[in-house]
């Protein structure tokens, strides 16, 4: 599966309970998962099957798997990026693959408005943020007319709850 693809998935109750538990704890093995199953979901399968449905269910991009630091460790920033429409069309990939690339971008989209590109950026401190901004600029100046940033304190949720997996079976039988 490549990061174009969206993943062909049909839910079972085994599957969204299996998501919601490791939500909860990422480490379950799929040994305690089959004990949690059980006790929690009454749904009685072995191991191999919650090892296999794991694997598949990763295989096929249901989810996605990445280790993300303790925000204790980074300062953590919202990056905006308005564009100078007079030489975008001839630097906008090298600005896009530039931003992209970057080992602070955590995370790249791209959104409606007047700032169209936005990254969740990581950075040791507040001199990494604006030598980053500065180096931005020195190399991509030409397209990116502005870049809003914001640092983010005090992260006061930083996880997947469980119940967000129940939606999916809400959509099984829409």
């Amino acid at each position: 599966m490549t990061d174009d693809d969206q993943p062909n998935w049909d839910f079972k109750d085994r599957d969204i309970a299996i998501l919601c538990e490791l939500s909860k704890d990422p480490q379950l093995s799929s040994r305690e998962l089959t004990s949690v199953l059980k006790s929690e979901y009454d749904i009685d399968v072995s191991h191999v099957t919650v090892s296999e449905s794991i694997r598949r269910m990763r295989d096929e991009g249901v989810f996605r798997e990445a280790i993300i630091p303790n925000e204790e460790y980074y300062t953590f920033a919202l990056f905006e990026f308005k564009f100078n429409t007079e030489h975008f069309e001839d630097g906008w990939r090298d600005a896009m693959e530039y931003i992209q690339g970057s080992k602070h971008t955590l995370f790249y989209f791209l959104s409606d408005g007047e700032y169209q590109w936005k990254t969740v950026m990581m950075f040791r401190s507040s001199e990494q943020i604006s030598k980053w901004i500065h180096d931005c600029y020195k190399k991509h100046g030409d397209v990116i007319a502005n870049i809003r940033n914001s640092s983010v304190h005090n992260v006061l949720k930083f996880r997947t709850d469980p119940q967000i997996y129940e939606d999916l079976r809400s959509d099984q039988t829409e």
